[in-house]
């Protein structure tokens, strides 16, 4: 499947959502290419999973924020490869850094540059272990299996979504008690 066609797939996709994350946080190693930076050189000429490109680029055109969080203890060789690839600009920020936070440092550095709410946004990775942390945090946290896919885009779309209805339940159900109450006894006071 080409590039275009990919996109072409993830913006269909998108569109049957009516709530969508304002930024998506992507890990490097076999996330969106299928190798450790670590175990590579500034001068090969690095690949993306087959996929990754189309659905970046449709989240570029449908105006989502992306990030990157990575515990790659070679973050010159990351951005070199970022580079080579052509996608540095898509992202408005790039935490690559080595860490024993499991990711929650990168998310914390990334939400203080954006101002995203980790509610507001989805993250792809490979390790369970950082999907665990980071969904602690409220971000809707996909593992992926052969790097990002569209099924698991799909399955993120899908999961933040519920997410979401979740926590706009939660806030009604608050307000109805909290709220509702104040609102009610002020009316009775007339």
């Amino acid at each position: 499947m080409t590039d275009e066609k990919v996109k072409d797939e993830a913006m269909q996709i998108m569109g049957t959502f009516q709530i969508l994350p304002r930024l998506v946080v992507f890990d490097l190693d076999y996330t969106l290419w299928p190798f450790y930076c670590e175990c590579r050189s500034k001068r090969e000429m690095p690949s993306l999973y087959p996929q990754a490109k189309g659905i970046l680029n449709a989240l570029k055109e449908k105006g989502i924020e992306m990030a990157i969080a990575s515990r790659s203890p070679t973050s010159d060789i990351a951005n070199t490869f970022i580079d080579k690839l052509n996608i540095k600009s898509m992202f408005v920020a790039k935490e690559i850094f080595s860490s024993w936070s499991h990711k929650t440092e990168h998310f914390q550095k990334i939400h203080t540059r954006t101002t995203v709410p980790f509610t507001a946004m989805l993250f792809f990775d490979d390790e369970d272990r950082n999907i665990k942390s980071v969904s602690k945090m409220g971000v809707t946290s996909i593992l992926v299996g052969d790097g990002v896919t569209l099924g698991a885009f799909r399955q993120g779309l899908t999961e933040f979504s519920q997410n979401h209805n979740k926590i706009e339940k939660n806030k009604q159900v608050w307000r109805n008690k909290y709220c509702g109450k104040a609102a009610s006894s002020e009316t009775n006071k007339d």
